[in-house]
């Protein structure tokens, strides 16, 4: 199609198509397409694998992490009722409130209000900006809860707080769940039970980044509840309630007087071909030596380092941990001999043809990070040789 390629120092972004995903799962994408199925078996097959590998109840492949978040948010207001599901995002009597740490906010919440959520915000920014200890304390989650409250949303970093133990404790005194984006959070591959036992309720992960499946995909893991409300409000309920027979393992039809309307998230459509995909590169993801991986990054990452220092441009390799599974070469531009900007230099290496993407989260500070996730030793030399290029 004549569209300029990318080599990526950036990492799994999603503007320049998440990871590769792995052959495996292109192959087995490649097989559905030549299939019919009923989706629901496929959805409910899915979920006992993503129960089992996360420890969690049940299981669902969302469209990606954020339309997993809607989801989520949409089980959380509506539950079983059909009522409430056929009216968001503008629930009429149904709770709808969801209380979140004000730090926790991120443009991705736009997920959660989309669904219908009105989001209350509590705690400070006062330990980001040095004038306290804490940014929110459990008690103020606690006395936001009331008979308005949906649930309680939680963005999972290493560094947020409170707890997210703390948090679930807090939630399900009140009978309200907890959902956490944890969509970046993997690897490491325990990391798709941890938080689940740490007593979320629906728990979003990407597949597209790390687990390398599509980039389109994403995994829900959580309570059966809640797993059978975002079936019944995500999959095609065109049909007759006489005939309807989804898999009682993922929706119970019981508990329905009739047959729900079409749900919120049936825009959010997940076709065979990524479900299958992503189901594939999960299991090959947790089968992976992540050791292994991780120091092939490293080496990636000091074999850069090294070059650029050789030519006289300052690095500082950071070690995987809090922002990054993955080690990381933070490039000092402004003791170099460019003239450029950081941010001029970003801007130059991504006109480049194949563009050039690094990281950009430091540039204020007059600096690029390489993320070596998404590249093989040629990338990784081909990146060097561009950075010097301008340096």
């Amino acid at each position: 199609m004549g569209v300029t390629p990318v080599v990526n120092a950036a990492g799994t972004k999603t503007r320049i198509g998440g990871s590769l995903i792995r052959e495996e799962a292109a192959d087995a994408m490649r097989a559905a397409a030549d299939e019919f199925v009923q989706l629901s078996d496929l959805e409910a097959t899915a979920s006992e694998q993503i129960a089992e590998i996360a420890g969690s109840e049940a299981g669902y492949v969302s469209p990606g992490a954020e339309a997993g978040l809607l989801l989520a948010a949409a089980a959380a207001i509506a539950g079983d009722d059909p009522k409430t599901m056929s009216e968001l995002p503008h629930p009429t009597d149904a709770p709808n409130d969801i209380v979140m740490p004000r730090t926790h906010r991120t443009g991705y919440d736009h997920a959660l209000r989309a669904a219908g959520a009105n989001i209350v915000d509590v705690g400070t920014n006062d330990y980001h900006l040095g004038t306290g200890a804490t940014n929110v304390e459990p008690w103020e989650i606690e006395s936001a809860i009331d008979e308005n409250t949906a649930g309680v949303a939680y963005v999972q970093k290493t560094y947020t707080q409170p707890d997210l133990s703390t948090v679930s404790e807090i939630a399900h005194r009140h009978d309200v769940p907890v959902i956490v984006d944890a969509a970046a959070e993997v690897p490491p591959i325990e990391n798709l039970s941890r938080f689940v036992e740490q007593g979320a309720d629906m728990v979003v992960f990407s597949g597209g980044k790390g687990i390398r499946g599509p980039q389109t995909t994403g995994i829900i893991a959580g309570k059966r509840q809640y797993i059978r409300s975002i079936a019944v409000q995500h999959q095609d309920m065109h049909v007759d309630r006489r005939v309807w027979n989804p898999p009682s393992s993922l929706i119970e039809t019981e508990r329905f007087d009739g047959v729900p309307r079409q749900g919120i998230g049936r825009s959010l459509k997940v076709g065979k071909e990524e479900l299958v995909g992503l189901i594939r590169a999960l299991e090959l993801f947790i089968e992976e030596d992540q050791e292994a991986i991780v120091a092939e990054w490293e080496n990636l990452a000091e074999n850069m380092a090294s070059q650029l220092e050789a030519a006289g441009v300052e690095t500082t390799v950071v070690a995987g941990g809090e922002q990054s599974v993955a080690p990381r070469v933070v490039v000092d531009i402004t003791h170099s001999q460019s003239t450029l900007s950081a941010a001029a230099l970003v801007t130059e290496l991504q006109r480049e043809d194949p563009r050039v993407y690094v990281g950009e989260d430091r540039i204020d500070e007059g600096e690029i990070v390489l993320n070596p996730m998404c590249l093989d030793e040629d990338g990784a030399a081909y990146v060097v040789d561009r950075l010097l290029t301008h340096l």
